[in-house]
């Protein structure tokens, strides 16, 4: 309490330099509206008090003054205001919140202000008077310098205690008062829940481009640098044809890598207001891959793959995206588990995207990769209203998917 009370009578103290301009407009008013007979004593003061304190209500309801009074009640009365989030409008409920705060400030600032231009004068008067050479009237008595005065000093020093315990309540109550009139309303609340489900949403997805990428480039090298160890010598031309296969792989997934991070680096603060964001901090605007680069993805991965692939021009740019996805994560599985050449079929048909990838299992049978390969191709259908089947089959292993071209009502 200490520590901050000069911090908290200052707060009082700005409230009541803030309610000045209105109090002087009214005691303006309320001397062209009386008069000749018009006065400025204190039961004027206090009507013009009582009369200014609606507008100063509709100046918080009106007003962007809640940036100032949240620094003010963080800075100076040392309360935990956790920090409203931007948005474009202000609703009501938060307007009428903060003229509450706004008029309350003002007024307990105005009083405590006022009383502390009074009776700080007046205590260091009264500790004048045993000392001065002269009678001395006060309130219409007369007081004589000597023992006679002490009484009088001791009562301003208790009219200045009064005032101290006074200001400390008013600044507790204030402090105690702010986090609820100032902080972020149940819809702004509802808002930044929404903005962090967002935000995790995104990082998900870019969780799974990063296992998809990244996985299938390393399968494509593990596969491509077994070929080349094994042909270097009797075949230098497929060797190098493995090697630039590795080469190109290792580069896309280093891209895709970079742009990942940088995402993950610079979205904490406006990955989920403005979109993704590149490592400079710009928007990001980077193309993703679609099912119109399913031939250098195929060319990339160095495995033989027999393609029958239709028209997939009018397939929607989110469905394009994740069948892309989806084709990536299958042919990885195909390339660390399966034999022989891959068979991979896409195309457009009642109104679906179907997409099939299937090649022989391996020697020791389709096994599961101990990663998120199945459960992110899962997920990214369930997210677009699909099926997906992942299995053994009678010729071998199988992954296949319907994406509806369009979502149902």
């Amino acid at each position: 309490m200490r520590k901050n009370l000069p911090r908290r009578w200052a707060c009082l103290i700005l409230g009541g330099a803030l309610l000045m301009p209105y109090m002087m407009v009214g005691v303006l008013v309320a001397a062209i509206w009386q008069g000749e007979n018009a006065n400025v004593l204190l039961p004027t003061q206090i009507g013009v008090f009582v009369a200014v304190l609606p507008v100063v209500a509709a100046t918080g309801l009106f007003l962007p003054v809640r940036a100032l009074e949240v620094n003010a009640a963080q800075g100076l009365l040392g309360a935990h205001v956790e920090t409203p989030p931007r948005q474009a409008g202000r609703s009501w409920q938060e307007r009428r919140r903060t003229a509450a705060w706004f008029t309350l400030h003002l007024a307990v600032g105005g009083v405590v202000s006022g009383c502390t231009l009074a009776i700080v004068p007046f205590t260091a008067f009264t500790l004048l008077l045993p000392v001065v050479g002269n009678p001395t009237p006060v309130f219409g008595a007369v007081v004589t310098p000597g023992w006679n005065a002490v009484s009088w000093a001791l009562g301003g020093l208790a009219t200045l205690a009064a005032l101290v315990a006074v200001a400390a309540g008013a600044g507790a109550l204030l402090a105690r008062l702010a986090p609820v009139l100032l902080g972020p309303t149940p819809a702004e609340r509802l808002a930044a829940a929404e903005e962090q489900a967002r935000t995790l949403a995104e990082r998900n997805r870019l969780a799974r481009e990063l296992h998809d990428s990244v996985g299938h480039a390393l399968s494509v090298v593990t596969l491509q640098a077994a070929a080349a160890g094994r042909v270097l010598d009797r075949d230098p031309g497929t060797a190098r044809t493995a090697l630039a296969a590795i080469e190109q792989s290792a580069r896309a997934a280093l891209d895709d890598l970079d742009h990942v991070l940088g995402v993950l680096r610079d979205g904490d603060h406006s990955g989920a207001r403005d979109g993704a964001r590149d490592g400079r901090g710009v928007p990001d605007r980077r193309p993703q891959a679609t099912l119109a680069d399913l031939g250098d993805l195929v060319a990339a991965s160095g495995a033989q793959v027999r393609q029958d692939v239709g028209d997939l021009s009018g397939v929607p740019a989110v469905v394009s995206r994740e069948g892309y996805r989806i084709l990536q994560e299958a042919l990885t599985n195909a390339i660390k588990h399966g034999r022989g050449p891959v068979l991979l079929s896409a195309g457009v048909r009642d109104g679906e995207l179907r997409l099939e990838v299937t090649n022989a299992a391996g020697g020791d049978g389709p096994r599961p990769s101990g990663g998120r390969g199945v459960a992110g191709m899962r997920e990214r259908v369930r997210l677009l209203d699909g099926d997906l089947h992942a299995g053994p089959t009678q010729t071998g292993w199988t992954v296949s998917a319907r994406l509806p071209l369009r979502s149902s009502p």
